[in-house]
């Protein structure tokens, strides 16, 4: 298998009067793949921590722009299809904050309801301006243990407070995605399923497996999964991101019965899981940016591979005010970095629409929004 697209066709043809710049940031796009404590701003943090007083290192905005998470032990990436860089990148900064480290920060500071509203309702107002994002979907943790007087039911009724005042504003859809931290374990992902499962909430649509996949192996939270599957709640994982091996994505469908998939880079370790997932037309969430900066070459070429094997592809933000990035910038990069063509743009934005977990009626009515936009741009 090639690791890199020898040829692509040139993004948009050379005599269209628009920019292409400009229509990819204003093509309708659905993200659902954006962790709501990774999506506060650099500015919000700050406001926060002074609020609260919190001690820490240097300014949130120079934690900010150091956030760099250094890569696990190189030795397990050394046989790589794509290969994996072993050493530092030239823009790493001097000091740098882990991306767990700044998120846990951050959770220190959100004291009420009313902060989890504002960081909801400022996660769609920058998807809504930054990148034309018309559908989001949130991962949200447990609530930490000074948040613990709202409960699961309060925590996530600010949450959809949020969501209410974007669609309200924006025109925008969204909902919530319960994460389930993998370095747990079992019993506490079935506990924070059943809890999901028996406050049932309009906004909440299913539940994603994250943090380092290294930490937590898949299989660990089959009942888990096989709870939320018999509630209807929609599934996926983190897979196949940290971890070297394809396997783990084919745990995650075969037997946590995930319907998409986040990341999934090292599907390409595998030709048969390749072929399986190209057949399938398995959705995965990628992202070109990521923490460990000296990844991010790696991240881009993967991306590139799994497009030229013809899996199903859609960008998302991941973790945009810590990155920072956007989904805007994402499809920029894919359009300007790899060249990816129009009319393969156009078809992630469409197929981030099927794998939203929006109810059909709601999912109908997207689906027609972003075809006539997307024909009233050209793409």
């Amino acid at each position: 298998m090639n690791t890199l697209p020898t040829s692509l066709p040139t993004f948009l043809p050379t005599d269209r009067s628009t920019d292409p710049s400009t229509l990819v940031d204003r093509m309708p796009k659905v993200d659902l793949h954006c962790h709501l404590i990774g999506s506060v701003r650099a500015s919000t943090f700050a406001e926060l921590a002074r609020r609260e007083g919190l001690a820490l290192p240097a300014p949130p905005e120079r934690i900010y722009a150091d956030v760099n998470s250094l890569p696990p032990d190189p030795d397990l990436y050394r046989d790589t299809r794509v290969p994996v860089p072993q050493g530092r990148s030239a823009d790493e900064p001097e000091v740098s904050y882990s991306l767990f480290q700044v998120s846990g920060w951050v959770g220190q500071v959100l004291r009420s309801a009313d902060d989890l509203t504002r960081i909801t309702y400022e996660a769609f107002e920058a998807a809504h301006r930054t990148s034309a994002t018309r559908h989001l979907e949130l991962f949200f943790d447990a609530v930490p243990e000074h948040l613990a007087k709202l409960g699961y039911l309060g925590s996530v009724e600010a949450y959809a407070e949020g969501i209410r005042m974007a669609e309200r504003d924006f025109g925008m859809t969204g909902r919530m995605i319960a994460g389930i931290d993998r370095s747990g374990s079992a019993q506490d992902a079935l506990d924070r399923v059943r809890t999901v499962v028996d406050h049932p909430h309009e906004y909440v649509a299913g539940i994603g497996l994250d943090n380092l996949e290294t930490a937590g192996p898949p299989e660990r939270f089959e009942a888990a999964y096989r709870l939320a599957g018999e509630a209807g709640l929609g599934r996926t994982a983190h897979s196949s991101e940290h971890a070297p091996v394809a396997v783990n994505t084919v745990t995650c469908l075969d037997v946590l019965g995930c319907d998409r998939i986040d990341h999934g880079y090292f599907v390409l370790q595998d030709d048969d899981v390749v072929a399986r997932v190209r057949d399938e037309q398995v959705a995965f969430t990628v992202v070109s940016t990521t923490s460990r900066r000296s990844w991010r070459p790696w991240r881009r070429a993967s991306i590139a591979a799994m497009l030229e094997a013809g899996l199903n592809v859609i960008p998302a933000s991941d973790d945009p005010g810590m990155f920072p990035t956007s989904l805007g910038a994402e499809y920029r990069i894919l359009a300007d970095d790899l060249a990816v063509p129009a009319e393969r743009l156009r078809e992630m934005a469409l197929a981030g629409v099927e794998a939203s977990w929006l109810p059909p009626t709601e999912k109908a009515a997207l689906r027609a929004r972003f075809a006539a936009e997307l024909d009233e741009l050209q793409f």
